[in-house]
């Protein structure tokens, strides 16, 4: 596959399937990219690899897209060196990619399980923009007979918070869509505030749409638990101590990333929430506080 080929592959897969989210997409790629590639050598399929991860994430900058590929060449090289035969070697690394995408596939679901439990009935809930794990524990919970309502902040500059909304409206669930301005107003009405993430850095802190900051202080402010539903395989390997640690290539669309002549003038995508804000995280590893997710991390990449 060349370059033309893989960005073609990848924004098809974003399209035929809305849902998916855009790491899985980029994987299902990789793992056809490594499938079809003609290398000789172990070390230049590794190579031929990372240069289709970067290629991806020129496409989509978004964490999870870095991570998750990251994580899925580690994952299938872990083996790679066992076999001194290179087309065996091939095979076992195909058969691990495979594993590893049918792994992070069920991470939904799983983290849907875990957190519907801290929904309790007649609860309100604040959320912010579109998140798709959000909106798969809200259903799971929904589904589960749980009465509750839900708060959106409209998202500005996109108003992914409409989206969201709209989705949660066609699950039957009461929603009431409010001004990203409004977040201090309206935290003391709720019980608990739940978000997604972009990515899941080494301190327990997350990178999430340009937003999720101030509502953290502001549920850390008025004493409302603060939960947080990621994949693993947006942990990614940045330790990132404030705002202008988080790279550029994150914080930017990659449209913008290419166009834009001056950042500084530009609006970031996204903010570093500080793990200290955060009370658990919901992960398909299990349920963590922000200081396991270290821990978890090494393993991931062991």
């Amino acid at each position: 596959m060349n370059e033309a080929e893989l960005v073609e592959a990848f924004k098809t897969q974003m399209r035929t399937d809305p849902d998916v989210a855009s790491a899985v997409a980029a994987i299902r790629v990789l793992l056809e990219f490594l499938k079809r590639d003609k290398g000789e050598t172990i070390q230049g399929l590794r190579a031929n690899l990372k240069n289709a991860i970067e290629t991806l994430s020129g496409v989509d900058s978004s964490v999870a897209v870095s991570s998750g590929g990251e994580l899925f060449l580690r994952f299938i090289s872990l083996t790679s060196l066992e076999n001194p035969d290179y087309s065996k070697c091939k095979e076992i690394m195909i058969e691990r990619g495979e594993l590893f995408l049918r792994r992070i596939s069920l991470s939904r679901n799983k983290i849907a399980q875990l957190c519907r439990t801290f929904i309790k009935d007649g609860g309100r809930i604040l959320t912010h923009a579109y998140s798709k794990v959000v909106l798969k524990v809200l259903e799971d919970a929904a589904e589960a007979k749980k009465r509750f309502s839900v708060y959106i902040t409209e998202s500005q500059p996109d108003q992914a918070g409409q989206k969201m909304a709209e989705a949660l409206t066609k699950l039957g669930i009461p929603v009431t869509v409010i001004l990203d301005a409004a977040v201090g107003y309206i935290m003391e009405k709720v019980d608990l505030v739940i978000v997604g993430a972009e990515g899941v850095v080494e301190n327990g802190g997350i990178i999430n749409k340009i937003g999720t900051n101030q509502m953290a202080v502001c549920a850390k402010a008025q004493n409302k638990p603060f939960y947080v539903v990621a994949e693993s395989f947006k942990f990614v390997r940045l330790f990132p101590l404030n705002q202008q640690d988080v790279p550029d290539k994150f914080k930017y669309k990659a449209d913008t990333l290419k166009t834009s002549k001056d950042l500084m003038e530009e609006h970031p995508c996204v903010d570093y929430t500080s793990p200290s804000l955060i009370t658990l995280l919901f992960t398909d590893l299990g349920v963590l506080t922000p200081s396991a997710v270290s821990d978890e991390l090494i393993k991931l990449y062991l």
